[in-house]
């Protein structure tokens, strides 16, 4: 009887431990709506959509489009938790005559619409074949240059750290304290390790913060790429980080795209994780090399891969997902994600401007 007691009492303290243990979080999908291709508003071309936020009202799309840059502002409509539409307000240019938009690449890439001060701050990869380095600045809600920040050497087109093309400031987050901003890179500099590949590879890519106090980078992570999930089949084989967002104090989703060309419209394939800051995670903005420095990397978890929610997606594409905001919350009081794609103006093929909405479950 006394055997009998001790593991019944053992049993109900395992059941109790369990009970206490934070329940993880989950992504679920909602509802995927696509906008037609070659729609055109205000005589703009709405495509590329690379970046997006959303002051609780409407959203600002920001496009990927260097000889023209510019910002769709955009009412979404839900109705019984589903969007209804998608109507577009307002186009606004970044045309202005200052030598900072004549001297640099503005290959917009990620948008942050600033509230109190009625400013946009904008991230751009440049050109690094051109080299016009990667940037990031702020404008009034004309569109008309306000300041830029500065940022670490090792970022820069002509640097010794070698940015790749195409694969340097591709993602920006408010801070949760608001005093400042996040800004991912898409791939890795080739002084801190090697391009994502089929085979594990030391890839880790850095996310930055900026002060908008200072205007200046003061403190940095490195975050830890996944292998490429397929056997290479074409020519371009490549992950990388395209969109982050501090939801809670040193909390992020981290949204991952591997890409493979030959796969035709399933060479995508999107993950998004949970990254989480920690006091032991490495400060690495004062090393112009990860390669030599042993550090810390971002702890990362899995929250949703594509692969699995395909079937609820049009013709089972999940397309190439670039921007990421916090929505609206649903019926049930549950805050919402807003996913859009770039469908680079279907220069390479058939591709969505696709919107996704999921629901973020505690």
């Amino acid at each position: 009887m006394r055997v009998f007691f001790l593991c019944v009492v053992f049993l109900l303290s395992l059941v109790g431990c369990k009970s206490n243990q934070p329940k993880k979080m989950k992504l679920k999908f909602v509802d995927e709506y696509v906008v037609e291709d070659s729609l055109q508003f205000k005589n703009s071309f709405v495509g590329g959509l690379s970046g997006v936020d959303f002051d609780g009202e409407n959203y600002y799309f920001v496009v990927d489009d260097s000889k023209d840059p510019r910002v769709f502002k955009v009412r979404i409509n839900l109705k019984k938790d589903t969007i209804n539409s998608v109507d577009f307000i307002d186009v606004i240019y970044l045309k202005d005559s200052s030598e900072f938009y004549k001297q640099n690449s503005l290959d917009l890439e990620s948008i942050l619409f600033d509230k109190e001060n009625k400013q946009f701050n904008f991230v751009s990869e440049g050109s690094i074949y051109k080299g016009k380095n990667p940037s990031v600045f702020k404008t009034n809600l004309q569109g008309n240059f306000v300041m830029n920040y500065e940022i670490p050497e090792y970022f820069n087109a002509n640097s010794t750290s070698k940015p790749k093309h195409n694969a340097t400031f591709e993602s920006s987050s408010k801070s949760f304290d608001n005093k400042g901003f996040w800004v991912g890179m898409e791939g890795v500099l080739e002084s801190d390790g090697e391009e994502a590949t089929f085979t594990k590879t030391n890839s880790p890519i850095r996310i930055t913060y900026f002060s908008t106090s200072t205007a200046k980078a003061e403190k940095q992570f490195a975050y830890q790429l996944d292998s490429i999930g397929n056997p290479p089949k074409g020519d371009v084989n490549l992950n990388g980080v395209t969109a982050i967002l501090e939801y809670a104090k040193n909390q992020f989703f981290v949204v991952e795209r591997a890409y493979q060309n030959n796969y035709g419209s399933y060479g995508n394939t999107i993950k998004i994780y949970k990254a989480t800051l920690e006091k032991k995670t490495t400060n690495t903005l004062e090393s112009s090399s990860l390669k030599n420095i042993k550090f810390i990397l971002v702890k990362k978890e899995l929250l949703l891969n594509f692969n699995d929610v395909r079937n609820q997606l049009t013709d089972g594409i999940v397309d190439n997902i670039e921007g990421i905001t916090l929505g609206p919350k649903l019926s049930n009081g549950n805050q919402t994600l807003l996913l859009v794609s770039d469908d680079n103006f279907q220069m390479y093929g058939k591709q969505l401007n696709q919107l996704i909405l999921l629901e973020i479950i505690e």
